[in-house]
């Protein structure tokens, strides 16, 4: 399990460690100065120019250290410092003055000046993860030249310092332009800002530097940090008991599908197999019983009709309540429709399972349009919204909801107090405690019909395996996500069909 932190939390953890620890300021430079460089060095051609473009203030002067190694080790090395350097932090005149004593080139720009387009290598130092304001100005004219220089080919690499120039530290937003940079060198902890899209997409590759912070500077921040799971994680998968039956891995009641619409239902069912439940049962319409037991011979079915639905309710509400009591846990939602009798249907598994149960698609469909469906709410309740259905579900626009996606999904969870998984490229599962998951896993061949129905049934099944709520939902995205990484990788990023990435999930659950 790898921290994700914000740049508040960031600058907790670096002030404690000087502060209170008394870890000078300049040793944790260092450090980080030498982390950039070496993470340059791998890539650099000694002969090509290395420019570390440099803001005024502590992430400026980690570049200014950078380069001076960079330097010191026979490199083409040099640095421009945007901005006023008399207003710099008295880090950044520190690592100025040694960088001129040793004789290494520093231009300024803080106007007009021309100066020469640089060309090999940069190393972004302009802002780090303590900004809070839009890039303007003549560092937004540098931000620009780096992105265009880059694209031109003329610039080979850029390297960002702790967090791409003009990302913002806790969203991944882009605070009114942003360098696009190839690989990012961070320093003790990753940066929500990131992980998040489309910070995620101008960090290029993450690599997190050990520069000495201690562990408590962690178990002393206010709040708990965000978190995301990694290979190293494997070990959460449920072990199988040796000494077991069908029932020891639990059972499963999928309420899904409609009339010509039963593949989300046998997507869901196929996932929660995959994923290792012992027995799956779905129930659905019976226009769907055939191709069904067709297609997945393994599930028990159990149908109904839409006239049974509205005309025999008493009777139907027992038949629904016998359903919930066999379940261990129940899935509702996946391609249900939204015919009238859905908002009845979803409101009868409600108030009748007294077990965990994951809503997804047109569950969460009619929960929005009848609102009074919410009082049915339960702790044991998982909710998978993608961005519009989370859009109807809180009266947001998409856009809004894009904007801070942690704050949607974790206001939205303490309110109701249950776990909801918002999905995204960057998937957030925040739970009714207020913690937060972030997922690092998956990639743009998941985006196809059916991935969130898969997702639904791991989900599921890791419930029926005897997981709580939280740990469930953050492990079912997590090797959603890897399986997605395994099928990209065998089967390319553009064909990848759901019940593929179903499939892959043996794999993904290997530890």
């Amino acid at each position: 399990m790898r921290y994700l932190l914000t740049a508040k939390q960031a600058k907790m953890a670096d002030a404690y460690s000087m502060e209170e620890m008394g870890i000078p300021s300049m040793v944790l430079m260092e450090r980080a100065a030498l982390a950039v460089a070496e993470a340059v060095q791998k890539e650099a051609d000694r002969e090509e120019p290395i420019l570390a473009v440099c803001g005024v203030g502590n992430n400026g002067a980690d570049g200014v250290a950078a380069a001076r190694i960079l330097y010191l080790r026979g490199y083409r090395a040099g640095a421009l410092l945007v901005g006023n350097p008399e207003k710099g932090s008295r880090e950044l005149k520190a690592q100025v003055e040694i960088a001129r004593k040793l004789g290494m080139e520093i231009a300024c720009c803080s106007g007009e000046q021309e100066i020469p387009e640089p060309e090999g290598m940069i190393i972004d130092a302009m802002f780090g993860v303590g900004l809070a304001r839009a890039v303007e100005g003549v560092p937004g004219q540098w931000v620009e030249r780096v992105n265009r220089l880059r694209e031109s080919g003329k610039v080979r690499r850029v390297i960002a310092v702790d967090l791409p120039s003009g990302i913002d530290g806790d969203r991944g937003t882009v605070m009114g332009r942003a360098v696009k940079a190839d690989l990012t060198v961070t320093f003790g902890w990753e940066k929500r800002g990131s992980v998040l899209y489309p910070g995620r997409a101008y960090s290029g590759t993450v690599i997190t530097a050990e520069i000495g912070f201690p562990r408590k500077a962690l178990e002393q921040l206010e709040e708990e940090p965000a978190c995301t799971y990694g290979q190293e994680d494997l070990w959460r998968v449920p072990p199988r008991k040796a000494y077991s039956n069908k029932g020891t891995f639990g059972r499963i009641l999928i309420v899904a599908g409609s009339e010509n619409m039963c593949g989300a239902a046998y997507l869901s069912a196929l996932a929660a197999y995959r994923a290792g439940a012992g027995l799956v049962k779905v129930l659905t319409v019976e226009e769907n019983r055939p191709i069904l037991q067709q297609l997945l011979p393994e599930a028990i079915l159990a149908s109904y009709t839409r006239m049974q639905l509205m005309e025999g309710r008493e009777e139907f509400r027992q038949m629904i309540d016998a359903q919930c009591q066999w379940a261990d846990v129940v899935i509702l939602g996946p391609g249900l429709g939204n015919e009238e009798y859905v908002e009845y249907l979803v409101e009868d598994i409600l108030t009748a399972a007294c077990t965990p149960v994951v809503v997804d698609a047109d569950g969460l469909n009619a929960i929005a349009a009848h609102p009074y469906l919410t009082s049915y709410f339960t702790e044991n309740l998982v909710i998978t919204p993608h961005l519009g259905e989370m859009a109807r579900l809180t009266g947001q626009s998409v856009a809004e909801i894009q904007r801070d996606l942690v704050s949607c999904a974790r206001n939205y969870a303490l309110r109701y107090g249950l776990t909801c998984v918002l999905k995204d490229a960057a998937t957030v599962v925040a739970s009714r405690d207020g913690s937060v998951y972030l997922n690092t896993s998956g990639n743009s061949a998941m985006a196809k019909a059916g991935s969130g129905d898969v997702l639904t049934g791991v989900i599921g099944a890791l419930l029926a395996l005897g997981m709580e709520e939280k740990e469930a939902a953050r492990l079912g995205v997590y090797l959603h996500g890897r399986a997605g990484d395994l099928a990209a990788g065998e089967e390319g990023c553009h064909g990848l069909l759901a019940r593929e990435l179903a499939d892959h999930l043996r794999e993904a659950m290997k530890q």
